[in-house]
């Protein structure tokens, strides 16, 4: 099979995950297209991502030429036509929902050459729900990457009945060529695999604080130390959003009409009160006076 050529790589959604895969793209020799609606949420990006790489330089992670280098591969547009016009891979990192991804799916189907794979960054939505509103089924695939995806060292590349071979080893080979371990799916399940073990220890984790059996910092040092977990369920909530938790317990309900995959209470009560973790500076934890380090 001849190996399919990606010169240029589209993000779309400048948010945290979209803006540190663009990042990867673009570290890894890829010209690189990073697009929102939001001209504003575009520049957080660019500042954070300069904030991040120059703490690469002085960490020694990498040379002052190849952060410079990655910049000048990298742009950033607010026009989806610009960025998927010419693009051979693109990648959509939107919010979890799926009539907004369907959407987006249909434009891109529209803009984008014929020859470009369309690929989801969503960590539930199997991709078959989204491909069924374009015209290149074998051409979409889930390429879920991990918070942060700068750190992070694994990829989930997700099959549908109708992705093609060609789709998933490109797919593959992107991973390669951005230094991430990539792991092909080949069949669809909701959540995926991580996703799915990780709702299940988080959903537990959940029914033993809400039945007072513990606290939640104690279900976290636990994990922690018990199963020598880096992160607590708790503290990773925070640092995934409680509306990103919201988002795909919901999808997860919408698709198995299962009561138990429904959010749990203390979570639409976080929700209601506007505290969804690091980025708003309170979730389970505050945040407000601690600094947040970033990767």
């Amino acid at each position: 099979m001849e190996q399919f050529q990606i010169d240029k790589i589209a993000v779309i959604g400048a948010g945290q995950m979209g803006q540190q895969i663009a990042m990867l793209c673009a570290l890894g020799g890829y010209r690189t297209a990073l697009n929102d609606v939001s001209g504003e949420a575009l520049e957080k990006a660019e500042a954070a991502l300069h904030s991040v790489m120059n703490q690469w330089v002085m960490k020694k992670k990498i040379t002052e030429q190849e952060k410079d280098e990655a910049f000048s591969r990298l742009e950033f547009t607010d026009s989806l036509e610009k960025a998927a016009g010419d693009a051979d891979y693109v990648i959509e990192a939107v919010i979890e929902k799926l009539d907004v991804k369907r959407d987006l799916f249909k434009r891109l189907d529209g803009l984008a050459p014929k020859h470009a794979i369309l690929a989801s960054n969503s960590s539930t939505i199997v991709n078959s729900l989204i491909a069924e509103v374009t015209d290149r089924p074998d051409k979409v695939c889930n390429m879920h990457f991990f918070f942060p995806p700068l750190v992070m060292d694994c990829i989930e590349v997700v099959m549908s009945e109708e992705t093609s071979e060609e789709t998933a080893q490109a797919s593959l080979q992107l991973c390669e060529g951005i230094n991430r371990t990539g792991l092909l799916l080949r069949k669809e399940i909701s959540g995926f695999v991580a996703n799915r073990i990780l709702g299940a220890l988080q959903k537990e984790a959940m029914f033993l604080y809400e039945e007072g059996i513990a606290d939640f910092k104690e279900i976290d040092v636990i994990v922690k130390k018990a199963l020598r977990h880096p992160i607590g369920p708790f503290e990773l909530m925070d640092l995934s959003g409680i509306d990103v938790v919201n988002y795909v317990m919901q999808q997860q309900y919408a698709e198995t009409g299962d009561p138990a995959d429904k959010p749990s209470a203390i979570i639409e009560e976080k929700l209601k009160a506007g505290e969804l973790g690091r980025k708003t500076g309170k979730g389970f934890y505050n945040y407000q006076k601690d600094e947040v380090k970033t990767p």
